[in-house]
């Protein structure tokens, strides 16, 4: 049924508890699976110069937390033994890099976490989950966090 899982990871706990849901499925219909880090890459409104000020710091750091994230994933595949590919991908906003590399990547599903925020919290700091549920063209599963 499903031959390509993709996993968008943050290396969040909830983004992980997404990564663990998905070997299971890939174990189960005998999947692979393909990991995604979006890096924002401007991520300070009104800032577009690739020399802004800090924009090589913040790449760094950034690109640092993303091998991060794409090596703990890939630790569980692989010790599940599923079939594993990742990749960082920049974008300006996270859905658009996750919704991009799930039609490059041809995934039938989408597994993500959701931090399960309310109120006032998400609505100042939006929801990618819901934007991936709101765009997606595969099915999407929603692992929800420990903290919702």
């Amino acid at each position: 049924m499903y031959k390509q899982i993709l996993v968008p990871v943050d290396g969040s706990q909830t983004s992980l508890a997404a990564v663990h849901h998905a070997v299971e499925l890939a174990k189960a219909f005998k999947s692979s699976l393909f990991i995604v880090h979006v890096i924002d890459i401007y991520p300070f409104l009104g800032v577009g110069a690739d020399y802004a000020v800090g924009q090589a710091e913040y790449l760094q750091a950034a690109t640092a937390n993303a091998n991060g994230a794409l090596n703990a994933a890939q630790e569980i595949a692989s010790a599940a033994g599923v079939d594993c590919e990742s990749a960082t991908v920049e974008g300006h906003a996270a859905e658009e890099g996750i919704l991009n590399t799930a039609d490059t990547c041809d995934a039938d599903l989408i597994v993500i976490g959701s931090h399960g925020r309310r109120g006032i919290e998400k609505l100042l700091l939006g929801s990618v989950t819901q934007r991936v549920l709101q765009d997606a063209r595969v099915p999407v599963m929603v692992v929800r966090g420990t903290n919702a």
